[in-house]
């Protein structure tokens, strides 16, 4: 990396970092204030707080690929501004020279990004998500069905968990059992759940048996649970298909297709990670095209404009595609890619006619 190269990366990349301590600063100052308005005797503000802070790094991890957009425009912009790229250029320096140059620091920023999106986000936000509802449920609501927690099916078996801990405690165990005719056969609750290695300790089971027209119920003070739920498959199923990560859903995509169900939202998920960094390639291949065609001698707050439309159109695009392939049935690597081709498309046609 010669002098051109670092001074070009030290530009973009700290307009980039810049751009991403903004956003995610307004985005958890939002999360705050609606945290603030469903707090309880038990969620209080230190609760809060540490929800806050444990989701950072998913924050950071879902802004960046916007972020590299609007640190292209303002870190590059800014040395258009200052008639540095037309003296880079006058002194023989190529555009696809330039192009490099900025693509250098933008490779670090989609390594930070696995790095965050791969070992930390994962745990962070279960972590974050498992203390809220734990929280919540101290009020007295722990022995009752919450509206809180994750849905999963095990062949004739539907099973609602509260609140998991990342050490092996599940809290707030709904379980309904059918027949083969989609008859309920029982449905128990228990208060909390120990993972064994090979089964689970549920403890405090209420269960009601329904036989016909009767109703028999029992209650108990442990159980052993007979489950291919592992505490690993677990960690999986808890956290929500954006937040995992790419091995999380490879497993989970697996186990989903073992047990005859539509692993579609995972399949959804498993691509827009896998191909992340080629779409923050994309955005700022976009960025740089703006930068030397149509925003070339524009003010800076209108580049800032402009990339917050360009990043927000294409989030709406691949939130409009994602949803439609599971609804039409077509893969969810085409609703993934089409946004991702376009990009490369329409900034791959302003540089060339740039150059």
């Amino acid at each position: 990396m010669n002098k051109i190269d670092r001074y070009i990366a030290t530009s973009v990349l700290s307009a980039t970092f810049l751009v991403l301590l903004v956003i995610v600063s307004l985005d958890m100052l939002f999360a705050f204030v609606a945290e603030l308005a469903s707090m309880k005797a038990s969620y209080q503000l230190l609760e809060v707080l540490q929800y806050i802070g444990l989701s950072i790094p998913n924050r950071i991890y879902k802004f960046i690929p916007f972020s590299a957009l609007i640190g292209c425009l303002v870190g590059l912009g800014a040395l258009a501004s200052n008639s540095e790229l037309v003296v880079m250029r006058a002194a023989g320096v190529s555009l696809w020279r330039i192009v490099w140059g900025v693509m250098q620091p933008t490779l670090l920023i989609i390594l930070i990004g696995i790095s965050i999106g791969e070992f930390v986000s994962p745990y962070t936000e279960q972590l974050a998500d498992s203390g809220r509802a734990i929280a919540r449920s101290k009020d007295g609501s722990s022995s009752q069905f919450s509206q809180q927690g994750v849905w999963h099916r095990e062949g004739n078996e539907f099973m609602h968990l509260n609140a998991v801990e990342p050490g092996g405690i599940v809290h707030g165990i709904t379980r309904f059992k059918f027949n083969d005719k989609k008859e309920l056969l029982e449905a128990s609750f228990a208060d909390r759940g120990i993972f064994k290695g090979d089964y689970w300790l549920l403890q405090n089971i209420q269960s009601n048996q329904f036989k016909g027209d009767r109703v028999t119920t029992e209650r108990l003070p442990f159980l052993q649970w007979q489950t291919s739920l592992s505490m690993d498959l677990l960690n999986v199923v808890v956290v929500k298909p954006d937040d995992l990560s790419i091995r999380g859903l490879s497993t989970y995509i697996d186990y989903l297709s073992q047990q005859g169900l539509n692993a579609g939202e995972y399949q959804l998920a498993f691509w827009r990670k896998l191909l992340q960094p080629a779409v923050i390639i994309g955005l700022v291949l976009v960025g740089i095209s703006f930068v030397f065609g149509p925003l070339r001698s524009v003010t800076m707050g209108l580049r800032i404009f402009i990339g917050v439309i360009v990043g927000f159109s294409f989030n709406i695009f691949q939130e409009l595609l994602g949803p439609s392939s599971l609804v039409f049935g077509f893969s969810p690597l085409i609703a993934v890619i089409v946004p991702l081709l376009l990009c490369f498309t329409v900034g791959g046609i302003l540089l060339k006619r740039a150059g």
